[in-house]
């Protein structure tokens, strides 16, 4: 998603939250430690948790691949596998921000990264199956754009958008923030791993693109600012990974889906190929969300982050489509299917988690692991920060 609004204004200031200083820090702490979802992410928690990597943590590195191998030899679908699928979540966190009381020389311990490697392999065949591998016969910038629209255009997921913005009652619209909060409240992170990947136009255009998802530079102004104000606004805590703890399968498959195409140069297409598609069908449902929320009695200021997202991703879907997607096509033709797969993996996977919270919320249920009434809350949970 993004926005012009830095770039068009660039001298608007927008209020900070009093008491901004323990906001923000509140904000940038790392992961809070999951509980694990098994017994791999049991044991690598132990792992990461018993202190840095030194020749005594070796033999649990050992062990910890040795689980590893175990669970994938038992050949279950990778995205269903909740063990897996946290595990993963942990392991790309070292990349993030890190993971609460774990040392960060762990990130490129050589051991873990083997560990990570054995998991990715059976998790990107899922993925790969999962969004099939659409074809484009087109080989210029517009061709492949158009051909992008056109996988947007035939996604027949679930909307979750209008039912938030018909349907949805009020505790249904704080668990769709709930849902969205462990990648909003880092938006933009993992397609920014592709920049040093790009160059010429392809580069220009992501540039562009996460500039504006940056805030231009000022700090109001960035995308997990305003998404963390929503959630202040819905009575949400708003610490980064607050809610690790409380969402499905489906949320922990789509940010991973993100930091595995980000983090590998060889998928640098699909990393493309997802923020187009993510691009594409943004403006839409953000305009669906926000007006879910005015019906549900929400101010301005919780709903600018969907506000901010309505015009301005008109405007940029085509920018990741054509100048970042199409122009990345003609200039590495061999990474065009990759990019058709980052698009069918975003649309998939995405889909998936509206087709979850519906389903759950059609039987009366709720869509996260824990109710948010049951999940351990900050002192001030009810009470919005001032803006």
């Amino acid at each position: 998603m993004t926005s012009v609004t830095a770039r068009t204004s660039p001298q608007v200031k927008v209020p900070a939250p009093h008491g901004v200083a323990e906001e923000e820090a509140r904000r940038t702490r790392p992961l809070p430690l999951p509980r694990a979802r098994g017994a791999l992410s049991a044991a690598l928690l132990a792992t990461l948790t018993a202190g840095p990597p030194s020749a005594d943590s070796q033999a649990r590195v050992a062990a910890l691949r040795e689980a590893a191998a175990d669970l994938v030899r038992r050949d279950r679908d990778a995205l269903q596998d909740e063990d897996l699928q946290l595990a993963l979540t942990v392991l790309y966190e070292l990349h993030h921000r890190g993971v609460d009381g774990v040392d960060d020389a762990w990130e490129w311990e050589p051991g873990l990264l083997a560990v990570r490697q054995s998991l990715e392999r059976p998790f990107e065949a899922a993925l790969r199956s999962r969004a099939g591998q659409p074809s484009c016969e087109e080989t210029d910038a517009a061709g492949v754009a158009r051909r992008l629209f056109q996988l947007v255009a035939a996604d027949d997921a679930p909307s979750l958008a209008r039912y938030v913005a018909k349907d949805a009652d009020a505790e249904q619209a704080r668990e769709y923030l709930v849902l969205k909060s462990l990648y909003q409240l880092k938006e933009a992170d993992p397609h920014t791993w592709a920049i040093p990947r790009l160059a010429g136009a392809p580069k220009a255009a992501l540039v562009e693109i996460q500039t504006d998802e940056y805030g231009g530079g000022q700090a109001g102004h960035m995308h997990a600012e305003l998404f963390a104000r929503a959630m202040r606004g819905a009575g949400l805590d708003d610490a980064y990974g607050r809610y690790v703890d409380a969402v499905p399968v489906p949320v922990l498959v789509a940010l991973n889906t993100m930091s595995l195409f980000g983090l590998h140069r060889r998928l640098r297409g699909a990393i493309v190929g997802h923020l187009a598609a993510y691009e594409m069908t943004s403006s839409i449902p953000s305009r669906l969300y926000g007006n879910g929320f005015r019906r549900l009695g929400h101010d301005a200021d919780t709903t600018r982050y969907f506000d901010e997202h309505v015009e301005a991703d008109a405007v940029h879907e085509q920018i990741a489509g054509r100048d970042l997607a199409g122009r990345l096509a003609e200039q590495e033709p061999g990474v065009r299917d990759d990019i058709l797969l980052g698009a069918a993996a975003c649309l998939a996977v995405e889909g998936d988690v509206s087709a979850f919270a519906l389903d759950r919320w059609g039987r009366g249920d709720s869509s996260l692991l824990v109710p948010l009434d049951d999940s351990p809350a900050r002192p001030d949970l009810g009470t919005p920060a001032p803006s």
